[in-house]
């Protein structure tokens, strides 16, 4: 389903001015959940960070054992291209992805020689300045790199991601904060976590449960740049009941405040906004 308005598609070679058709029924991306995608965005006239969402794309493919078949600059060119049928004024969701399209004699194992690619690129407002979500606490968990592809932006992780939503929209929260396989803080259900206390940004360690963002490192840079401290640390739930200001970071909307955690209310607090202000600066200079 989109999430979308206006849908162009990159498919064999070609640009599509519709959501085409990309997988047909027996491929092995189909049946057995071989895909992998990354997600970037186009504003302001802007691709901020884009090369590294094509380079991460590729690594994702490599870690299902899916074989890449576009170099992260031919990627980054395709898109270039595909952007240019939408205004300045359009704020676009870019999603390369590749898919399996042939397994071994199990139908489990992907074949080296056969994958699929396709470039998606869906007209989607950023959020506006003023908007925010709330945490409710999940009983699901991130797994860990012994029992699934966490070290890839992989399709088959996102059931997971969907139980934690629905469970905590029922209590009337608009996300999850979700603990690793230690109990501690990991991310939300669906971006990177922050969190301010008495003026210094706090954010999970990655330790294999969860991808640590392109949009984290970018946050995690400017904020240094500008003076603040820093801590990549072990975060627990009681941490982030405690915190002064909440905020998640993903591609999609870059900083999305966050106000209340369960029984815990937060203000939408000046180095929130700062940091908002700062990552549109960055973009501004930067592309």
């Amino acid at each position: 389903m989109a999430i979308g308005s206006k849908i162009r598609t990159f498919y064999n070679g070609t640009w599509h001015d519709e959501d085409v058709a990309i997988m047909r029924a027996a491929d092995h991306g189909s049946w057995v959940g071989s895909t992998v995608f990354d997600g970037a965005r186009f504003f302001d006239g802007r691709t901020p960070d884009l090369e590294a969402h094509c380079a991460r794309v590729n690594r994702s493919a490599e870690a299902l054992m899916i074989t890449p078949t576009m170099v992260p600059e031919d990627i980054v060119a395709a898109v270039h291209e595909g952007l240019s049928a939408f205004t300045r004024d359009d704020a676009v969701y870019i999603r390369p992805m590749y898919w399996a399209i042939d397994g071994d004699a199990s139908g489990i194992v992907p074949q080296p020689d056969s994958t699929g690619f396709a470039i998606c690129l869906e007209a989607v407002p950023m959020a506006d300045q003023g908007a925010s979500t709330t945490l409710g606490r999940t009983q699901f968990r991130r797994p860990v790199l012994e029992d699934n592809v966490v070290n890839a932006k992989a399709g088959c992780l996102y059931p997971n991601n969907a139980r934690m939503l629905a469970e905590v929209r029922k209590r009337g929260f608009g996300n999850a904060l979700v603990a690793d396989a230690m109990g501690n803080v990991a991310e939300s259900a669906t971006a990177n976590v922050f969190m301010i206390k008495d003026g210094e940004a706090f954010t999970p360690i990655p330790n294999g449960t969860f991808l640590a963002g392109i949009t984290r490192a970018r946050h995690m840079s400017n904020m240094r740049a500008d003076g603040m401290k820093v801590h990549e640390t072990v975060l627990s739930f009681a941490d982030f009941a405690d915190a002064d200001e909440v905020f998640l970071s993903g591609n999609m909307m870059k900083v999305t405040p966050v106000t209340g955690f369960e029984d815990t209310s937060y203000q939408i607090g000046p180095i929130t906004r700062r940091v908002r202000e700062m990552y549109w600066d960055w973009a501004a200079s930067s592309t």
